[in-house]
Formats: C-alpha cells, structure tokens, sequence
C-alpha cells in the first residue's frame, strides 16, 4: 500500500470516529429533578431507548435539586412538580411544559387497615401534621370512620426532607385549607415542618411509612401502588370522601386552564367536583430557550413529542393522567415558537 493511501485510509477512519462519538454525545440526553414523575419517565426511557437506541439518563433527585442542576447547566432538562412562574421563567431564560397529571397520596402504617379504608379530612391532615392530633384513635379521626377499630396508638409523621415538589402540592393543598398552616408554615417545595420525620424523595418517605408502625407519610400515587402501600381517602372540596385513582385525578385536572404564555403555569390542588381528588398536581420539563448544546436540546424535545405520541398508555398504566390532545399541540406549538438555536431556528419545526 502506497504512503499517499495510507494517509488516505487513516483520515477517513479517524474522521468517521469523530463524527460517530460527536452523534453519540448528542444523542445520549441527561435530566434530573421530580421524584413524583420517575416511574413513568423510567418506562419512556426504556421503551425510547429500545425503539431508536437513545438514552435518556434521569436522576430522580427532587424538584429543587432538578431546577438547580438546569440553571448550573450540567443537565439537558430540569423536571419539577412545582412549576416556576413566569417572572421566574423569564429571568432564567427557561421555558417549561407540563408531561403528566398525577396524584399525592397520604399513606398510612396501621395494622388492620386495608388501602382505601382510611378516610380524612383535609383539616384532619393538617392537625396531623402539627401535631396536634397525636393518636390515631382521636375523635375526629374516628367520627370520618365510623365501625373501624383504630389504635389507641401514637402516630409518627414522615415527610420529605429534600426540596420537593411533592411536598409543594401537599403543603399548597394544606394552605389552601388551614389559614393556620398558610401562615405559620406556608406551601413550598421545602417548608419548616413542625413536627415529624424526614425522608429523602418520594422513596425514602415510602421506605419509612413501610418500617413505622403507625406512621402517616405522602407520596405520588404510583409509589404506593408500586409498593402496595395503605393509601387513604379524602374529602374534597365538594364534601365527598374520595379514592386516589386515574379518574379522580383526571377530574380535578378538567378544571385546569394552560397558558403557554405563562409557561403553563398551574396548580390542581383543591379543585371543585365531586369526583376530583384534592391532592392533584401536574409535573413539568424546564428547557432553555436558548440552548448552549442546541443538540442535545433537540433530542430532549425530541423524547418528549415521542411520549406524548407513544407513552399514554405507559403512563394510564402507572395511573398517570395524560395530557389533552388540545394541550399536547399548545407544547408543541410553544417548542417552535420559544426554543431555538443560536442562530434562532426553531429547534422543532
């Protein structure tokens, strides 16, 4: 083989294996953040990848650490279940849209207690999580129960010890109805919890509610079922004790009204209907709208038009509630309108 040859072969070779690891990097995308939507973007993940043979790596760190690791930029999208406002939006160059609609759930450890057969009030929650109703045999636990033998028993109170968006829409719900709760502990995605244990993500709250004999703790629906959990019912606004099923949380999300000029900013809690389950909250991607790694951008919108198309039974199977046909083409509209390179091409078309 001449000298001129080999130098031919050898540039191709190497330039092949540049343009390979240069598609590969782009095409492998990176999120983290809401624990509640995890199961579901676990089985996208794993159906995307076997259909086109991306990955997308997803830590399921809480909604705090996710809006953190997008505005430091060491991820492709941030995911909260509690969604930034405009104002906030604006200020980070960021854009969100909502995947899902799920539900909290309160969850209990009481022996003899089947799922579903727990019912409280939402005012009874509350006391419960300021300790100001300590046993579960309290007579206003037992006044919702009539013909159930509770335990003249301590309860122990979990909840989430990292910044979350569950912990967002279970603290909004407590606000919206305890004025007592609105202001001596507030709705947030980290609050100062007057009493109780913590545990990190929805799993570490799921983990300690198993161990503890008479605890109480919150989670997102699908951890319970996953982890064949005692969830409880509520009374929701409308006065019904109500079970936390895809149908009740679809019920309190027919109320919702998106806006993509707001960023779709909404909150589903302590929504009017019979039917409607109190503890209701969409979960959201955040993306720049201006993407410094325009690919890797790309490929992100690209998983999440792939769900919207794909994944809805995924997620009615995880009793997830999927988006409104009329939404879904509201965020895909807005993909075209909002995010683009730097040349300012709409990265969807």
């Amino acid at each position: 083989m001449n000298r001129k040859l080999r130098q031919l072969i050898i540039g191709i070779t190497a330039a092949t294996a540049v343009a390979y690891a240069g598609a590969s990097q782009a095409t492998n995308i990176t999120g983290a953040g809401a624990t509640f939507p995890y199961p579901v973007y676990a089985k996208w993940a794993e159906a995307y990848k076997a259909q086109t043979g991306v990955e997308m790596n997803y830590q399921s760190i809480g909604s705090g650490g996710g809006i953190k690791q997008i505005q430091a930029k060491t991820v492709d999208f941030g995911a909260t279940d509690a969604p930034l406002n405009p104002s906030e939006l604006a200020l980070g160059g960021l854009t969100q849209f909502p995947t899902v609609v799920g539900g909290v759930v309160p969850v209990v450890n009481i022996e003899n207690v089947a799922p579903g057969q727990l019912k409280l009030d939402g005012k009874v929650l509350v006391d419960i999580y300021m300790g100001k109703i300590t046993k579960w045999n309290d007579p206003r636990i037992v006044a919702d129960n009539a013909g159930m033998a509770l335990p003249d028993e301590a309860i122990t109170v979990v909840h989430r010890a990292d910044g979350s968006g569950t912990t967002f829409i279970f603290t909004t719900y407590l606000s919206q109805v305890s004025l007592d709760w609105k202001r001596s502990v507030g709705g947030d995605k980290a609050v100062s919890w007057p009493v109780g244990t913590g545990g990190k993500g929805n799993e570490g709250v799921a983990s300690y509610v198993q161990r503890i004999k008479n605890s109480i703790g919150y989670v997102e629906y699908a951890y319970a079922l996953q982890n064949k959990m005692t969830y409880v019912q509520m009374k929701n606004r409308d006065g019904q004790f109500v079970k936390p099923v895809a149908d009740n949380f679809k019920a309190a999300a027919a109320n919702a009204h998106w806006d993509a000029g707001k960023g779709f900013y909404e909150i589903l809690t302590n929504e009017p209907g019979k039917d409607s389950w109190p503890i209701t909250g969409a979960t959201f991607i955040l993306v720049y709208k201006s993407p410094e790694k325009a690919e890797n951008a790309k490929e992100v919108l690209k998983f999440f038009d792939w769900a919207y198309t794909n994944g809805d039974k995924m997620a009615s199977d995880l009793d997830y509630v999927p988006l409104p046909a009329n939404v879904v083409k509201m965020i895909r509209d807005a993909w075209k309108a909002q995010v683009k390179d730097a040349s300012g091409t709409p990265l969807m078309k």
